[in-house]
This record gives C-alpha cells, structure tokens and sequence, in this order.
C-alpha cells in the first residue's frame, strides 16, 4: 500500500505513458508471483478506471460500447495494445482468484464469474481479431479460454463452454499470422478440446464430423506449405503428425463403435477370454484392424484406445457398464481391452509424465507409465477383471522400480483400486472373492491372479497394527490414511478415488453405528458382544482422513461424523 501510495502522489509528476505503462509491467510481475488480488486492484483496474468508472462487466455484452469506451481514438493508438493487454490481464486475474477461494468451483457464484470472464475474453479478442499486429492477444486469448473451459469440462460444464472452445478455434484460424505450421500443434489440441466436448454431451456424431473437419484444415495447410531445409522439414513433418494423430485420436473414438453398429447382422461372438488371443496372429478382430488401418506405432494405437474407452460421465469406482441392449457395444469395449492389454504386454513403459496425454506421437514404441495406470483405471471401471489383473501386474512393477516420488501417486491408486475390488464386487465367480455380507468377520483372500493376490495380501498386512480385527474395511481405511500421510500433496491419490474410498466406507459404518446406538444404555455390553468397536475404530479414521485431506463436498458428511463419534464416546464414559 505505501507503494501505491507514492505512486498516486508522484502520477502528476510522471509522463502519462511512462505511468501506465509501469503500472501495468508491476501488474504483471504481481500476477507472475500470484498475487492476483494486487495486482488487479492496483494495477490493472486502476490503470482501466481512466476510461470507465462502473463496473466493467457491465458493458461486455455491447460490442459497439466496449469499442468506444476503451479505444475512443481507434485501434491505431499508441495506448491500444496496452489497454488490451490490461483486459486480458484483468480477466485472468479474476478466474485465479476464484480458484483460489474455490478450487473446485463447486458454488454456483464461482462458476457464474467464471463464465463471465470467458464472455469478457471473447469479446476482447473479437475486437481485436481484424488487427493482425494483435495476434499475440488472439494467441494468449485462445490459452486463457482453453485453460478455463478444461477446468469447467472437468466438473460437468462441456456444454456450456462448448461455445467459447469453437470461438477460440475459428479465432485461430481467422488469424493470418497464426495459420502458420509453428502453431498448428496448438490448433489442434483447440479441435481436440471441441470434439470432446461433443462426446462429453452426448453428441458423438459432431464430434467425429468436427474432427475430420480438422483433418481437412490441417490437410490444407500442409499443401500450402512450403519446403525449406531437411531439419525444417523433419520438424514440420513431425508436428503435421502429431496433429494428425490427435484428429485420428477423435475420429476413431466414434468409428470403431459405429462401423460394428452397421454390421449388426454380422456373427456375434461370445466374449473372448484375453489367454485364449494371446498367440493369434494380429489383426484378430475388426477392432484391431481398424487399428492398425489409422495409426501407425504402438504408442499412437494404445492412445487412441485410451480415448475410446474414456467417458467423462464414467467414474472409477462406481462405473456404469455399457448399453446392455447393443452386445455390438460391449464386444468392442472387450476387443480394445484385450488390444490395450496386448500392447502394453509387448512394449516397454517409459517414464514420460505430463497432463496431456496427447504428448505421445505418431511412431513411438513405447507406452507412457501415464497411460499404463489410465488403462488399469479404466479396466476396473468396466469391470474388465482379467485385463486389470494382468494389467496391474505389469505396471505395478514398472512403478517400484521409479525413483521418481510423483509415482507413488499412481502407485497409492492402484493398491487402492486393488484394496476395493472384492468389497465392491463380491462373490465374482472367475476371481472366486469370498467377502462376507458381515464386514465384520474376517474376510477370506480374494483369488484373482497369483500376482494380484499377493499384492492385495501384502498390502492387506502391512496396513494392520497387531491386535486389530482382520477387517477388509479396516484395511481400507488405514491404508487411505497412510496414502495422506505422505508431506507432498502431489504424490496424494486422485480426489475422485478418494472421495468414492471415504463415501464407500461411511456409507458401510452409518448402517452399523445405528444399531450400536439404537442399544441405548447397553453400549458397553453391544461393543464387547459383537466386536463392534471396530466400527468406532473406522468411525475414527473416516475422521482422521477427511482432517488430513479436505475434499468438496464433504463438509456435510465430516460433521455427521464428528457428531456420532462424540456422541458415542460419551455415552461408552456414562456406561
């Protein structure tokens, strides 16, 4: 404050450019060190309040007034790039300060300043998308859209931030300078960001139509290209490969269902057991030749049955099996897995880590340990058995052996997903589970694979104190905790798993903690008889868990939980 104070007694003293030009650099140092409140008060809507003394989001639905109240003297002013850049800048502050008091946007005001910044972005870009010398605002725009829309395409919001992907898309294409192969591989994760937002709404048709538009655009701009010397052509080529695949990615998403659907009168084969492909020759089904048709390399083929497989509407732990009517459907879904798991079994894991999934290129050999742990999690969602025993066999190795912390992430979900398959799917009759109706007795060893089972039975002991009931709940539970009990909260596993693991073992304790207090006066006498004091002991780590990790939306339920493990200690001290 004492710095802006001086600023604001020596502004008269000061060149009016020199000043605002100043202003806004400290605006940006700020924003580079986080601190969006500062600078967006200070800086960027202090140097803004020269043209406008309401509220900014008051005009962003009239073009013709934005243009007059921000750039009376036209576009070829010497203060319009940096009134631009103090819009742009502006907004971005306001969608990281959101986040920062919401970080899963789950309140609706949140998620109503978020759109209207995405309305604020778009209209910026929109009047200055004639001015080519603005292509840096049209560029960094098209990041910032892309950047928020991800974040909302995450907790459910694709259909409505399916307009503003499409915009920064056309915006990439309507920018001459930007039309260029250096930013190719940016448009074409914008045409990946539209189509899946299709498929996330349910319109796969539009998806596929999108991104075989894409391929056009993408097919028309390496005819126009022009060949320059062999290093530049092997890097042009390699970046028109990767757009390529990520089009081929999307295209094939919808494909590989719907030329089965087509062939409806074709033979329909029973489910085949994944040891009974192993030694055919490949292609060994329309799935797989399809496969081998659009994609060359193993990475690329295992990518794009990754995304096959991927719906946004589909969680882990509580998965929702594929149309039963369409058994077209579902033998595609066991062809890719069996494929997937074909793949992963005859190429090396190599270390690669990143976000985007799309970082594996057309022609490579290897398959991301990303990728690897994406399959598994999507083979116990749809409940693919001996495709997530093989798999985890061959990844959880892979996984050991990392000296890299950031894998103990991967590592801590999968033995999750490990520790809660014979809960959730007792009695499987090709894995023989046996978990008794009472979780309160002990359960007896699941018998997946030989692997797997002495994986799950190491995990199962060493998450165990001496003395405490040999409980499949327990476990679970403690080996939650010791998940969290890790410093770093990058390497903590996945908020869904997480949320579903804690809900999944509260859900198990509410119907038991009723009967112990449904006993009245007899709490000592119930607890001893039943050996229900476990149940006050998962009570207890259901607590320590959601302490030691807050997650949305479980604020409601850690009250309930507090409430009954102080009503019940109380009344086991009174007995």
């Amino acid at each position: 404050n004492t710095l802006f104070n001086i600023w604001i007694k020596y502004k008269s003293r000061l060149p009016g450019w020199y000043y605002n030009e100043r202003l806004v650099k400290v605006g940006d140092s700020l924003a580079q060190i986080k601190e969006y409140k500062l600078a967006l008060l200070h800086c960027y809507e202090r140097y803004l309040q020269q043209f406008i003394s309401v509220d900014l989001d008051d005009i962003v639905n009239d073009v013709h007034v934005f243009k007059s109240t921000f750039f009376p003297n036209g576009f070829r002013d010497k203060n319009a790039a940096l009134t631009f850049h103090a819009l742009q800048a502006r907004n971005v502050c306001i969608y990281q300060m959101v986040c920062s008091r919401d970080r899963n946007l789950q309140n609706q005001e949140s998620l109503r300043i978020c759109f209207n910044v995405l309305t604020s972005l778009r209209l910026t870009m929109q009047v200055a998308l004639p001015q080519e010398n603005l292509c840096w605002l049209i560029y960094n725009g098209t990041i910032h859209i892309y950047t928020i829309c991800r974040r909302l395409m995450m907790i459910g919001q694709s259909a409505k931030v399916l307009e503003y992907l499409l915009w920064a898309s056309v915006c990439m294409e309507s920018s001459i300078p930007l039309l260029s192969v250096h930013y190719l591989t940016w448009r074409a994760t914008l045409y990946t960001a539209v189509s899946q937002c299709y498929f996330d709404c349910q319109a796969g048709i539009h998806g596929e139509i999108f991104a075989r538009r894409g391929l056009i655009k993408i097919d028309e701009l390496k005819q126009l290209g022009n060949i320059g010397s062999s290093l530049e052509n092997v890097e042009t080529e390699k970046i028109f490969k990767e757009a390529t695949l990520k089009m081929s990615v999307m295209i094939f998403k919808r494909a590989v269902y719907e030329s089965r659907r087509k062939s409806k009168s074709s033979q329909r084969d029973s489910k085949v057991k994944p040891k009974k492909t192993l030694n055919l020759t490949w292609p060994r089904s329309p799935t797989e030749q399809l496969l081998v048709e659009m994609f060359d390399g193993a990475a690329a083929q295992f990518l794009a049955i990754l995304e096959a497989l991927s719906d946004s509407n589909r969680n882990v732990l509580y998965p929702h099996p594929p149309v039963p009517d369409e058994i077209e459907i579902r033998n595609v879904t066991s062809e890719l897995f069996l494929t997937g798991l074909q793949i992963l079994s005859g190429n090396s894991l190599n270390k690669q880590k990143g976000s985007n999934i799309f970082v594996i290129t057309a022609g490579e050999k290897g398959v991301s340990g990303d990728a690897a742990v994406k399959f598994i999690k999507l083979a116990f969602s749809y409940e693919e058995w001996e495709v997530f025993d093989s798999a985890i066999e061959l990844v959880f190795n892979f996984l050991q052996a990392q000296d890299d912390p950031t894998w103990k992430k991967a590592e801590m979900e999968l033995k999750l997903l490990t520790l809660m398959q014979p809960l959730l799917y007792p009695r499987k009759s090709e894995h023989g589970f046996s978990v008794s109706e009472d979780n309160s007795k002990e359960v007896s060893m699941p018998e997946g694979s030989e692997k797997t089972q002495k994986l799950r039975g190491k995990w199962w002991s060493n998450s165990l104190k001496h003395g405490e009931p040999y409980n499949a709940l327990t476990i679970l539970a403690t080996t939650v905790l010791s998940c969290l009990s890790v410093s770093h909260q990058n390497v903590h596993p996945d908020k869904e798993i997480l949320f579903d693991v804690i809900m999944y073992l509260w859900q198990k304790c509410e119907t038991e903690l009723e009967q112990i207090q449904a006993t009245g006066s007899d709490y000592l006498e119930y607890i001893h008889k039943y050996k229900a004091y476990q149940w006050v002991h998962l009570l207890w780590i259901i607590n320590e868990v959601i302490e030691k990790n807050i997650i949305a939306d479980t604020n409601v339920m850690f009250a309930e939980i507090i409430l009954r493990l102080t009503a019940m200690l109380e009344n086991v001290a009174d007995s």
